[in-house]
């Protein structure tokens, strides 16, 4: 059944006159993020049969630069037989590999859910009125392009590093027959097919490999950017609501009478915690990944820069420790967008209370009720309907790593 509140009631009737350039602003690094990997395209309607195509060729490179990458590292862990500490230092690079072809599946899938929520936010634009409202979403949006762009410049920085410097700074070794390299690739498991370590088969793999490290972190960066410009945008909402409610009992702003003001407020309130409850559904699975994966990447790359310091390995150490702060920044970003959320509704409660209320009369004042009672169940940005993703989440998940590390640590030894 089709959510009538979720739409306005003339989807072309337009009162900002720069909704284009503010969608455009609100959306442009999400865009950027996710064209390269073919998923803009799918979540966008307004696109072309051309683009359409582009975007299937794109999905087509990066599914198969992942399974590229996924399926001989996964076989030559599980299957070829190393020493304990080769598992472990394996193991987190295929980890991340297989739950970034998971959020790459579910962002394909689940293409047409996210294009609904894009849709809901360039409504809220078209239809935004006053200059102050908009000015609130605004601030709103540039949030989100901030939290957007310090998570990939955390991803990148980090990641490209453990792809590159690692692999560059490798010695050659030279012998009267053969050449082989100190440090193999990122992710072994070809010598099958062919010899990674002779030229040019060693560069292409390289290449291919930082091509994959692009994929794989246009996919964490597009999601965190898409959970960043949802939940802010509903933060701005709720601003909006309170504002509409302060103005309830006088009417400065807003004109009519108390009960087609209350009525506004109410429509307006219903439509933001219905976008909030298809955000959580759309963001849950992603959210989920992202704590799996934080808890047991972050450990396993606190193992490797103790094992590294104790081989007192100078480039190892600052790769890991880069890699493992941009780990931690970007589940960090997750559960503070989560406490956003909340922290957000909670207020609601108290700017209906702070009201002159009293100055309604009884009948009128009673239907304040339901706005009261409704906030005392804020929506929540959740991990798989698990977890509520907040500040205490983000700890939970560092005491976790640390359980797990030292749990590794026993085993080790």
């Amino acid at each position: 059944m089709r959510d009538r509140s979720q739409l306005p009631k003339r989807v072309s009737e337009v009162h900002n006159a720069h909704y284009e350039d503010d969608v455009r602003y609100t959306m442009q690094l999400c865009g950027w993020v996710l064209k390269p990997i073919g998923m803009w395209y799918l979540i966008q309607d307004s696109c072309s049969r051309n683009e359409k195509i582009v975007s299937i060729a794109l999905i087509v490179v990066c599914f198969s630069a992942l399974c590229f990458v996924l399926i001989p590292s996964g076989l030559y862990l599980f299957l070829v037989k190393q020493d304990v500490y080769a598992r472990i230092k394996l193991f987190g690079p295929v980890f991340f590999c297989l739950t970034s072809t998971i959020k790459y599946c579910y962002l394909g899938t689940r293409g047409a859910a996210f294009g609904r929520c894009l849709r809901h936010v360039t409504n809220d634009w078209r239809l935004v009125r006053d200059q102050d409202h908009r000015e609130i979403m605004l601030r709103g949006a540039l949030i989100g392009r901030r939290l957007a762009a310090l998570c990939a410049i955390f991803l990148y920085t980090g990641g490209l590093s453990y792809h590159t410097i690692l692999p560059l700074s490798s010695k050659l070794i030279i012998s009267e027959n053969f050449t082989s390299r100190r440090v193999p690739h990122t992710y072994p498991g070809y010598d099958l097919l062919f010899d990674p370590e002779a030229s040019p088969a060693y560069e292409i793999v390289f290449c291919v490999h930082c091509v994959f490290a692009l994929i794989t972190y246009n996919i964490t960066t597009g999601a965190c950017s898409l959970a960043a410009i949802f939940v802010t945008h509903v933060c701005g909402q709720v601003q909006i609501l309170m504002i509409q409610m302060s103005d309830l009992v006088e009417g400065k702003r807003s004109k009519g009478t108390v009960q087609n003001r209350l009525s506004m407020i109410a429509k307006h309130h219903v439509r933001v915690l219905r976008f909030s409850a298809s955000v959580d559904e759309v963001l849950r699975e992603i959210c989920l990944m992202e704590v799996l994966a934080s808890c047991l990447i972050i450990c396993l790359l606190e193992y490797s820069c103790m094992v590294e310091w104790e081989n007192s390995d100078a480039v190892a150490i600052v790769t890991y420790f880069f890699l493992l702060i941009s780990f931690m920044f970007n589940i960090l970003i997750f559960c503070y967008i989560g406490e956003l959320l909340m922290q957000q509704y909670s207020t609601v409660a108290s700017a209906v209370y702070g009201i002159n209320w009293y100055d309604l009369s009884g009948k009128k004042a009673l239907d304040l009720k339901l706005i009261i009672a409704m906030s005392r169940y804020p929506v929540k940005l959740t991990a798989g309907k698990f977890v509520d993703l907040s500040l205490n989440t983000f700890g939970a998940v560092l005491r976790t790593s640390v359980v797990y590390l030292n749990l590794l640590r026993t085993v080790t030894q």
